[in-house]
């Protein structure tokens, strides 16, 4: 009944936005397209595609192309779900939790792997895992990619559980480009960060890496963002779905070719979003831990989407059948 009452509360949703002329059900490209992404290292390419007008280029001429930035995944989807914006980029854990909860989206394509660090609070006297027992812990939101992943091996390894699950580390949820700020005054103890802020509290002195990427779960595996949009548009409005991917993929083999500028886009980005310039040597960092494609395997969300279950964000045991579309990319 809840998810019947969630799909119907959607469904009104995007019809009255759609009255309000933000949704085209025609065939026809709307006059605006709205891209969204976050201000994070893992969402270059839809920096990039912004700074170069990629989706300029595979639209329609004259389609103006603006763009949303998001904090978290929840309000990127809920936006995504309403018509807000055609499409973008989010982490994999609020798209799956989304569709197994009624949501009709689907995932074309990845955006980058890897990315997330664990930070420990300088002189917070964590020097292990084992220490984190008591402490507090900040993720961007309850359930967000970077939570799953930091739970999922904390339960895992170390047999420790948020206090969501009567456990005995403390959580707290916050924007990444706060958590140097956090450190600094003392209010949490160890960080799931995603680059490029990971990098930026070890260059400021603020924090250190506790668990390298590598070592997080799904570390290097999972996307760390995919390009998601509406089943309504994949049904209706396949060519217009079809150009956005290819605008996407243009932005990803740029990154992949151009690496150098693909950096400078990045800081200045971010500066502009968040009003924080990173240094070339932050972003240098933050790039080793991350691998740009969009590629994607539904065998890794099916199984972090199983770490989700575990971790109880989710009612129900999984099943993404539907979720991701290759024929986009392929």
């Amino acid at each position: 009944m809840k998810k019947l009452l969630y799909v119907c509360t959607i469904a009104l949703l995007a019809v009255i936005l759609s009255a309000c002329g933000s949704k085209s059900t025609s065939g026809e490209t709307p006059e605006e397209i709205v891209i969204g992404y976050f201000p994070n290292i893992n969402h270059v390419a839809g920096m990039v595609a912004e700074e170069k007008n990629f989706y300029e280029e595979t639209l329609p001429d004259g389609t103006e192309v603006s763009y949303k930035y998001f904090p978290d995944g929840s309000s990127f989807m809920t936006a995504i779900e309403t018509g807000e914006i055609h499409g973008g980029l989010v982490g994999p854990g609020p798209a799956m939790n989304h569709f197994t909860n009624g949501a009709e989206i689907n995932i074309l394509a990845a955006g980058s792997t890897g990315g997330t660090v664990i930070m420990a609070r300088k002189d917070s006297g964590i020097t292990s895992p084992e220490d984190i027992k008591g402490k507090t812990f900040i993720s961007p939101r309850v359930g967000c990619t970077h939570d799953v992943q930091f739970e999922t091996l904390m339960m895992r390894e170390f047999g420790m559980k948020s206090d969501r699950l009567n456990g005995d580390m403390k959580h707290v949820t916050g924007k990444p480009a706060t958590y140097a700020q956090q450190f600094a005054n003392g209010k949490v103890d160890v960080a799931t960060v995603p680059e490029p802020w990971a990098s930026y509290i070890e260059e400021e002195g603020y924090g250190d890496v506790l668990i390298d990427t590598k070592n997080v779960a799904y570390g290097e595996t999972l996307p760390a963002a995919v390009f998601v949009t509406s089943s309504n548009l994949v049904k209706n409005e396949s060519e217009l779905v079809q150009k956005l991917v290819d605008g996407h993929m243009k932005a990803t083999e740029f990154i992949q070719e151009n690496p150098d500028e693909s950096k400078r886009i990045a800081i200045n980005k971010i500066k502009d979003i968040t009003d924080q310039e990173l240094s070339r040597s932050v972003i240098d960092s933050a790039w080793e831990r991350i691998t740009f494609t969009y590629e994607i395997n539904p065998d890794y969300l099916q199984m972090f989407a199983n770490s989700s279950f575990d971790l109880e964000f989710l009612k129900e045991q999984p099943d993404l059948e539907g979720l991701v579309d290759k024929s986009f990319i392929e």
